[in-house]
């Protein structure tokens, strides 16, 4: 006997998988248990006590060819055995050995095969239908996408943040929609005691929506955040690796085939064998030289059970088989391939659920079939503005108002500034900080500031480094008058926000990113006539010219900075028209000469061309037409000498020729009279003129970093002298008439040739030890009561 409980493993699955089995697969399920009730119930009867018991006609030899029970068959079997010839059982002369043989031996032979093995079939063909109808569920090719999706199914039905996503859904069903976007926010302080009191209730994200969340929706702790984060992590790569293909429902197709392939063939044979369960059968056999007879009439002792199982059996087959047809009739009469989130996407209002195809959408529309509910709160996961506030609370957990106050600094304008960089999001707790007076947002990906963006009533900086940003009209609005800074970067100079145009009261604004190839040589850029306030235009990129919207801000643009990465601007009469222009700088930007159109700037007071392939600088003399310029920057080119006409620059105050080719210097700059700074180290100045020592204004002069092997006695009738870097040079000596610039601050001499250092440096008054840069074995070598003085306090 074989216990119904060795079958078990085919009709059980992982109790997970029923939501993969709609109402026709468990309908199946059932008519096989019961089939295979019936085959075990069969087997066992069988086995145990089907028979069949035999006894001997006394037909006449040459009626043999008639069937031996023939007589029986029309009438009761109580009236024929009464018509035999001989009703004494001990005439047949048989005894009980001979009658076992024979009952045996008629088994084998006369009874009818589909009689004798009916039981074992039925338990072979129901095995057959519970291995089509689980097979997928255990080849390795779908068993793994099944399992994987079960695992995860589960964890976002079970995931709080799919009720708090979808309470939230509710709540703005409830409100109605409003114009706007805001980001999600979890706010500790707002508590059921204080709804109609100004509180601060969460906001959540939807494109052109602004949805405040119901105060009943309870707030998810930190763990559930970062759980539910996984899961959306996980849904992604499911779906990636799901819809690639389609064995599942190929899978499912085949073994719905099949089954109604076998349906067909076991109904056809069961129909035409069912009425050889007979319960008389004739049976002849050749044994008349052991008992005497060859014919004998047998009873078939469990043929009328049998017969009412097996039409129990083929009732049951037809009723399988009927829900395999309308398997297949539900496989082929829509298209199962392809799922679509269209209600979802309206009783939710995501609208960014996307729709789903191959195994993915299959699996997803049998699940329609267990509870469709699984599927409204799956989609949750695939809907990127759901991921996008569920990242928002969860910056909102890990950035606290507190944590962010830690970060805050001055920047170099003096203003507390709070940097943020490399965040997933902006945290809504940032707007908490009304104090903040400059925002710096570096690599944050797509920020849609929310209206909290008001609360910053002292926000005057704003930066947004590779940190493309939205802004609503109504905090365009708020920001319009009250920002005064903005720095934006980007990769390419189209991607700048066009509302940063808008920004009537900005005084400063620097823009960072390339113009993308067919743009460059035209160098367009948005109109700036709204910044009515603009004082500072930075603009670095690869333009090829000065771009032409600059002349809108020409009446107040008081500085110009241009950087071209080494990129060649070609154009810049467009610098004629800006007359207020005071400081312009053209760094790396190609140059080779300079530029004519500087020399029409008649504020101008601050010139640098650093980072250019300037090698001669002729075109200085016609700098005396920019009599306000106070400093030249020079420095960084190839520079191989300085024009005697420098003369004419006698107002200028600044000079800087430093990391250039110069050799030598004219002895006509001693008639810049007016030079506070010279700068001209990282050259190679082999010797100075002496006429330097008519430059009396002279406070800082750098001569670092050249091949200068002694000084003029001159030099040192410059009594202003604050700074003088003379190191990394060839000296040898240092004149004891340094002692004559008692404004001496800072001394450098490191790197010479120098033997010792004048006592004469006592006489420097304003020198002290931590401004003299020297050699440790220099400074030790000066006198004790030079050093004394040198280390005053």
């Amino acid at each position: 006997m074989i216990p119904v409980a060795e079958f078990k493993q085919f009709t059980e699955q992982q109790p997970a998988f029923k939501v993969l089995k709609p109402w026709w697969d468990v309908l199946a399920e059932y008519l096989t248990v019961a089939m295979l009730m019936i085959g075990v119930f069969g087997c066992t009867l069988q086995v145990t006590q089907d028979k069949i018991i035999c006894l001997p006609s006394h037909e006449l030899r040459e009626n043999l060819s008639e069937a031996p029970c023939q007589q029986l068959l029309p009438r009761g079997v109580s009236e024929q055995m009464g018509g035999l010839r001989e009703v004494s059982g001990l005439k047949n002369n048989l005894d009980l050995q001979q009658y076992s043989f024979i009952n045996q031996l008629c088994y084998e032979t006369a009874l009818h095969w589909y009689a004798k093995y009916f039981p074992y079939l039925v338990v072979i063909h129901t095995l057959i239908f519970m291995v089509c109808t689980s097979f997928w569920f255990k080849f390795p090719g779908t068993s793994s996408k099944i399992e994987h999706f079960i695992s995860i199914l589960g964890k976002c039905f079970d995931s709080p943040w799919t009720t708090r996503a979808l309470s939230e859904v509710s709540g703005e069903n409830h409100k109605g929609p409003t114009t706007g976007r805001a980001t999600a926010t979890a706010e500790a302080s707002a508590g059921p005691g204080k709804a109609g009191e100004g509180e601060k209730e969460k906001v959540v994200v939807e494109p052109e929506k602004v949805v405040t969340e119901p105060p009943a929706v309870t707030l998810l702790d930190k763990k559930e955040g970062e759980q539910a984060k996984a899961l959306f992590e996980k849904v992604k790569k499911f779906r990636v690796h799901v819809e690639e293909g389609d064995i599942l429902y190929t899978m499912y197709i085949r073994q719905t085939v099949l089954k109604v392939c076998k349906f067909f063939a076991i109904l056809v044979y069961n129909l035409v064998y069912v009425e050889k369960i007979s319960f008389l059968v004739a049976c002849r056999v050749e044994t008349s030289e052991v008992t005497g007879y060859a014919s004998f009439c047998c009873n078939h002792t469990k043929a009328h059970l049998f017969s009412k199982l097996a039409f129990c059996y083929i009732s049951f087959v037809c009723v399988y088989g009927l829900t395999c047809l309308y398997t297949l009739y539900w496989l082929f009469h829509r298209p199962l391939k392809e799922y679509s989130f269209r209600s979802v996407r309206e009783e939710t209002g995501m609208g960014d659920i996307p729709d789903v195809k191959n195994d993915f959408a299959f699996m997803l529309h049998l699940i329609d079939q267990y509870d469709s509910l699984y599927s409204k709160r799956f989609a949750v996961f695939l809907s990127e503005v759901s991921e996008s506030r569920l990242k928002q609370l969860n910056l909102n957990h890990e950035w606290t108002p507190e944590k962010l106050r830690q970060k805050l600094q001055r920047n170099a304008r003096g203003r507390l500034e709070l940097a943020l960089c490399m965040l997933p999001g902006l945290p809504d707790t940032v707007f908490e900080l009304g104090e903040v007076e400059a925002l710096r947002l570096e690599a944050i990906c797509d920020i849609t500031f929310p209206p909290g963006l008001s609360q910053l009533v002292n926000l005057q900086e704003l930066s947004l480094l590779h940190s493309p940003a939205r802004l609503p009209f109504s905090l365009q609005v708020f920001l319009r008058d009250r920002l005064k800074v903005l720095r934006v970067k980007c990769e390419e100079l189209r991607e700048v926000p066009l509302w940063v145009f808008g920004l009537r009261g900005l005084e400063e604004l620097h823009l960072e990113g390339l113009f993308p190839p067919e743009l460059a040589r035209a160098a367009t850029l948005e109109s700036l006539r709204e910044l009515k306030q603009l004082k500072v235009l930075s603009l670095r990129s690869n333009a090829s010219k000065v771009p032409a919207s600059v002349t809108d801000v020409a009446g107040h643009l008081q500085r110009l900075s241009l950087h071209n990465d080494g990129a060649r601007l070609l154009a810049l009469n467009s610098l004629k028209k800006l007359a207020a222009l005071r400081e312009l700088e053209l760094l790396a930007c190609g140059l080779e000469r300079i530029p004519h159109a500087i020399f029409s700037l008649g504020a101008l007071q601050e010139l640098d061309l650093k980072d250019n392939h300037l090698r001669s600088i002729e075109e200085i003399l016609s700098f005396q037409h920019c009599r306000k310029l106070l400093t030249l920057r020079l420095w960084h080119n190839q520079i191989a000498y300085v024009p005697e006409h420098v003369r004419k620059l006698r107002g200028l105050e600044q000079l800087y020729l430093s990391h250039n080719k110069l050799e030598t210097l004219p002895s006509q700059l001693g008639m810049c009279s007016g030079l506070r700074l010279l700068d001209i180290s990282h050259n190679g100045l082999r010797s100075l003129p002496p006429e330097l020592g008519l430059l009396q204004n002279l406070q800082h002069l750098a001569l670092s970093y050249n091949a200068l092997e002694a000084l003029p006695e001159e030099l040192f009738f410059c009594r202003k002298l604050r700074t003088l870097l003379l190191g990394y040079n060839h000296l040898s000596q240092l004149s004891p008439q340094v002692g004559a610039l008692r404004a001496l601050s800072r001394l450098e001499l490191k790197g010479n040739r120098l033997e010792a250092l004048p006592e004469e440096l006592g006489n420097c008054v304003g020198l002290k030890k931590v401004g003299l840069l020297v050699e440790d074995t220099l400074y030790e070598g000066l006198p004790a009561e030079v050093r004394e003085k040198l280390e005053e306090e």
